[in-house]
């Protein structure tokens, strides 16, 4: 195992992990402080088609900023400028807008930001985890200034930060809240990820540094995802005890036996108090298919806030049917769908984009 390291080591006894102290990885519809995101720059992530993503992305920025505060990392004041413009012609409140001179390469905060855990009862409540970050399996260097995000954001706020020393990324995992985290094998059992870790060792991390007790492990992704299967593409927690879990209607399509073996996973499982998992189904959207690319298209992809549910859209006849099946799991919060057909050229959508910090 590698020894962990924490930044202010002055205030914990020792180098407890996060579990030990206390602290847990919230589930994403409890109450958040703040929706973290990264500014999009990158030309070679949305090529031909980085400008035109502004408009729906800035929408996106617009419906967070009615519940909480959004953070935006960006490299220096041109790019705020640049966001801030934006922002503007979209409607955005910018009083409830933060920028942070973080330079990153890429805009996927979900996977290089700050994992936020908490523990209400003690003296500094709120913790980081910075995991390491390669890009998704070294698939697209440089990535190093996004790997330091979460430690930058810790320093800035003087909040104590975790590092494992291991590769890890927020899509990779979702979490109940009550001690139970999904993830999928043909993500974190990748060998582009920790080679040297088997499925205990990493479980072992998860436990340590997410604050769980128990993980549930299905084995596959979608079509198109360069992620390896991320599981924020195929099955999310709406609450403590239910998923959504993608389904494939075409039975000639190549993601319908894939995800059929994930819904027979799930039926079989239990969590800690012994209940069977509610599975509800979800379903895909049409092919979305751009310069002869299959791409990550997934309803499942949505972004819980304080007050909405923020899902991709794809100019697809699902589009109704899948806001009317998620709205139906949130009955207290607004269900709201935004075309992502030209955000997902960049292979992810709202929840890829951003990461929630917690309320504590």
């Amino acid at each position: 195992m590698i020894s962990p390291q924490i930044s202010r080591v002055s205030d914990f006894a020792g180098l407890q992990t996060p579990k030990e102290l206390g602290y847990y990885f919230p589930a994403e519809f409890s109450e958040h402080e703040a929706t973290w995101l990264s500014w999009p720059h990158k030309e070679a992530s949305w090529p031909g088609k980085l400008d035109s993503i502004y408009p729906k992305y800035s929408e996106f920025v617009k419906i967070l900023t009615q519940s909480e505060i959004v953070r935006i990392n960006v490299a220096d004041e041109a790019l705020k400028n640049s966001a801030i413009a934006h922002l503007r012609v979209a409607g955005v409140d910018l009083s409830k807008v933060e920028f942070y001179f973080h330079p990153t390469n890429d805009a996927w905060c979900r996977d290089h930001g700050p994992a936020f855990l908490v523990n209400p009862s003690a003296e500094i409540k709120k913790v980081i985890v910075d995991w390491g970050y390669n890009a998704w399996g070294g698939k697209y260097p440089p990535f190093d200034l996004d790997d330091v995000i979460p430690t930058l954001i810790g320093k800035h706020f003087n909040i104590p930060v975790f590092s494992p020393g291991i590769v890890m990324e927020g899509g990779s995992v979702e979490f109940n809240g009550k001690g139970t985290v999904l993830t999928s094998t043909c993500c974190l059992l990748n060998q582009n990820r920790n080679p040297h870790l088997s499925q205990g060792q990493i479980e072992k991390y998860l436990s340590d540094y997410y604050g769980i007790d128990q993980v549930l492990w299905v084995d596959e992704g979608i079509v198109g995802d360069d992620t390896d299967g991320h599981i924020d593409d195929t099955i999310r927690f709406v609450n403590e005890d239910t998923v959504l879990s993608v389904v494939e209607t075409n039975v000639n399509d190549e993601n319908y036996e894939l995800l059929q073996q994930n819904v027979k996973a799930l039926s079989k499982m239990r969590l800690l108090n012994g209940k069977q998992l509610n599975v509800i189904e979800l379903p895909m959207p049409e092919e979305v298919v751009y310069d002869d690319m299959r791409l990550p298209a997934s309803y499942a992809n949505f972004y819980i806030s304080n007050t909405h549910v923020i899902v991709p859209t794809y100019r697809s006849k699902f589009d109704d049917k899948a806001l009317d099946i998620i709205g139906e799991c949130f009955p207290e919060r607004q269900v709201v769908g935004i075309d992502s057909t030209d955000i997902i050229w960049g292979l992810g959508s709202f929840h890829c984009l951003s990461q929630q910090e917690p309320k504590v």
